[in-house]
């Protein structure tokens, strides 16, 4: 019943607010340019308490997940008084502006999120970075292996300049690759070595040099995948996988990536008690396709440093561009094909997800609501009927043709529309539903 609530309320708090966001935009360009806005509603449904200021009634509705703004004369199917504050009354650039601003609003709901994170929360940087830059573990058949490279030694050198820890290491292979290659002299007890590492585009650092001491600490497991199925819980460190002793997650997911689906044992330890446990791993989406998975996440272990208002501004911007990217990624994979519709979340996903965050702390929600805003942002503009990117479009033919399509044809225009997102709704629905522990095997 706990974990029920905490889902409903932070399901009600991101959705709710990132939604009305949107909305505030739509209502702000339109007030702009002058347009009458009727109705402004906090939540969909009957209307619960309200007040009317000017010509706009502003009110909370039963169903608190998002909001709506009602404009005069913004449907095409009902009779127009032919006032110049109706929406339909005014210019297409500027309806187009008006359906831009929601869209436009999340992201940069997304950008100002970011920024208070990185200013009163911090940028997160991993514990092992502080500490020396000593190889804990080598892969079997591995290039670091091949090169001679054990666990112990530590690298002192990277391109000529001097390395002490492993943020030092990051910082300066990350400002070299992929552009360059690599010379990294190690140290072993007196003695000290060289190892030439050739720059390529999908170069596995980890493979080249080894690997770092990060416990492997699960922090969260997907419903209906193996992991969870097998036994696997929040909590558990993983050690081992298949007799091979586990120190960092990279270590861990390329166990798993390279299993080909064959079966894994994997030792874990619960509070005092190590345990093994089989899993077999199934294929899914990985960064760069399909990869072997068993559904678990790592809990890292980070410290945080608060940036200033000037650098926050900036990263804030970097990661809303790059999240943007990502977004836009997957949607043109799933269009062609390359990521299936199983693999996106309907509501019961984001609730979930939703609720983890809210386990987790307030950072982690608020950092997740900046998540959502940009993918309701970005998803919106896409070119399908009854989105906003389909209002736009639908403009623009008819600014390139100077005159309006028939009621006909945009009747038929939202229908397609509708029907299209609500198929892929209702699989997307379904297949969540499935991932309910109630439907697991």
């Amino acid at each position: 019943m706990g974990d029920a609530f905490t889902y409903i309320v932070s399901t009600a708090i991101v959705l709710g607010l990132m939604i009305l966001v949107h909305e505030w935009g739509h209502f702000v360009a339109a007030r702009a340019f002058g347009v009458r806005v009727d109705v402004f509603s906090f939540g969909f449904g009957p209307r619960i308490w309200g007040r009317k200021r000017g010509d706009t009634d502003y009110r909370l509705s039963a169903l608190p997940l998002g909001g709506y703004v009602k404009m005069a004369g913004d449907n095409p199917s009902e009779e127009r008084s032919g006032d110049p504050a109706e929406f339909l009354s005014k210019p297409r650039w500027q309806r187009a502006i008006i359906a831009l601003a929601g869209p436009f609003m999340n992201i940069v709901t997304a950008v100002i999120i970011f920024d208070l994170l990185f200013m009163f929360v911090g940028v997160g940087r991993p514990r092992y970075f502080d500490q020396p830059a000593e190889i804990a573990a080598v892969t079997r058949k591995s290039a670091a292996e091949s090169a001679g490279i054990q666990a112990g030694d530590r690298i002192v050198d990277v391109n000529g300049v001097a390395i002490s820890t492993w943020g030092q290491a990051a910082e300066r292979m990350n400002a070299l690759l992929p552009n360059n290659d690599l010379s990294v002299k190690f140290e072993r007890g007196a003695t000290t070595f060289n190892v030439d590492v050739k720059s390529k585009a999908q170069l596995d650092i980890n493979d080249a040099l080894g690997y770092p001491r990060d416990p492997v600490v699960i922090g969260d497991i997907a419903p209906g995948m193996p992991g969870g199925a097998a036994g696997l819980k929040v909590g558990d460190e993983i050690v081992g996988i298949n007799d091979i002793p586990v120190v960092s997650w990279m270590q861990c997911v390329s166990a798993i990536r390279g299993s080909k689906g064959e079966l894994l044992k994997i030792e874990v330890k619960r509070g005092e008690e190590t345990l093994r446990v089989s899993v077999k791993p199934v294929l899914g989406r990985g960064g760069q396709g399909s990869a072997w998975q068993v559904g678990i996440s790592n809990r890292f272990d980070l410290v945080y440093t608060r940036l200033g208002p000037v650098d926050a501004f900036t990263r804030s911007v970097i990661t809303t561009r790059d999240a943007s990217v990502l977004i836009v990624g997957i949607v043109g994979q799933l269009f062609t094909g390359k990521v299936a519709l199983r693999e996106m979340s309907s509501i019961i996903g984001i609730s979930r997800e939703a609720g983890q965050a809210a386990k987790r702390g307030p950072a982690d929600l608020i950092g997740f609501m900046a998540m959502i805003s940009l993918n309701l942002g970005i998803l919106n503009l896409l070119p399908i009927p009854i989105l906003d990117g389909g209002h736009i479009l639908m403009l623009s033919i008819e600014g390139i043709r100077r005159r309006d399509l028939s009621l006909a044809v945009k009747e038929r225009f939202v229908q397609v529309g509708l029907v299209f997102l609500l198929v892929v709704f209702a699989i997307v629905m379904y297949n969540d539903i499935l991932k309910l522990p109630l439907f697991r095997r």
